[in-house]
């Protein structure tokens, strides 16, 4: 492996795991006709520092200690908290990639996002940094011992496969153009990986970088395929799409660069990281594309000291 192609585990967590996996659902709400002046002790007994308005098991707003302060520097005169509260409020969704959560944390400061279930719009749970410190850890200690016992090379599969040379090829299809689709051709891989033996800092940059990929042709593209041939020493993987293309390959490695339209950004993707991620996660990568007819990835991770 590449000096510096190193992917934690961490960083291959918050690309599998879902906001559902770490969110709180145990919540204190309260309704928009909660008075202000009862919201200091709603919030002390509960030791929080805020709690989403709800009215009929949606989100209507959010109030936090520093509304009820603003409040009582105003004047304090009686009012419900619909009146003080923040009604455009960012959430994500339980089906989120923790991923997305991080970067929506990051990207507004927040401390917690409010979890809605994307079918029902019902309010499900909120999520906090500590949530996800928290859930992270749990799986990694969950998960210590089953990497350890699958810490060897894949060649260890073809040990007793006699030929002159011997691989293994998997093809999967990124067909519904569903940002909530995204990470089911990565999360597939991953398992087939681990079940073959592959070393988990192998994996770990295979299902990130299959990730990236997958979230550009959901994003971008129209229909995609991902083939992974799979030799003792070497990863070969092929993403093609049909779709846009791309204009500008140079450009569109580098990171921040996103032609991604707004949508997509409000959702919290298509930050111009995709292509970048990918290219860090491999040790070898090639891209061609044919703007109107789509484009091709082929990449190269080595599991071994040389590739087959």
């Amino acid at each position: 492996m590449r000096e510096g192609k190193e992917v934690t585990k961490i960083q291959e967590l918050v690309y599998e795991l879902k906001t559902e996996d770490a969110m709180t659902d145990h919540l204190i709400s309260i309704c928009p006709e909660t008075q202000m002046a009862e919201l200091r002790t709603i919030l002390r007994e509960n030791k929080i520092s805020g709690t989403p308005v709800v009215q009929d098991g949606r989100l209507v707003g959010i109030i936090s200690i520093e509304d009820f302060i603003n409040w009582l520097a105003d004047d304090g005169k009686t009012c419900p908290v619909k009146d003080r509260m923040t009604s455009r409020v960012e959430t994500v969704y339980t089906d989120d990639p923790l991923i997305k959560v991080v970067g929506k944390l990051d990207r507004f400061g927040f401390g917690r996002l409010p979890v809605v279930d994307r079918s029902s719009g019902l309010l499900k749970g909120i999520i906090t940094k500590g949530d996800i410190i928290e859930r992270l850890l749990h799986k990694l200690q969950i998960e210590y011992q089953e990497e350890e016992i699958h810490r060897y090379r894949a060649s260890h599969l073809f040990e007793d496969i006699i030929a002159d040379s011997v691989s293994l090829h998997l093809d999967y299809e990124i067909g519904e153009r569903k940002i909530e689709k995204g990470g089911t051709v990565a999360s597939s891989l991953k398992k087939t990986l681990r079940r073959l033996g592959i070393h988990p800092d192998i994996i770990r940059r295979a299902s990130i970088l299959t990730y990236e990929a997958e979230m550009n042709v959901i994003i971008y593209a129209y229909y995609g395929e991902v083939n992974v041939t799979v030799s003792p020493n070497c990863l070969h993987m092929t993403i093609r799409d049909k779709g846009p293309g791309i204009p500008d390959i140079e450009k569109a490695i580098q990171p921040g660069y996103s032609t991604a339209p707004s949508w997509v950004q409000e959702l919290g993707f298509g930050a111009g990281m995709g292509l970048h991620n990918i290219k860090s996660c491999a040790d070898e990568l090639e891209v061609t594309s044919t703007v109107g007819e789509g484009t091709t990835l082929k990449v190269q991770v080595e599991v071994g000291d040389t590739c087959i």
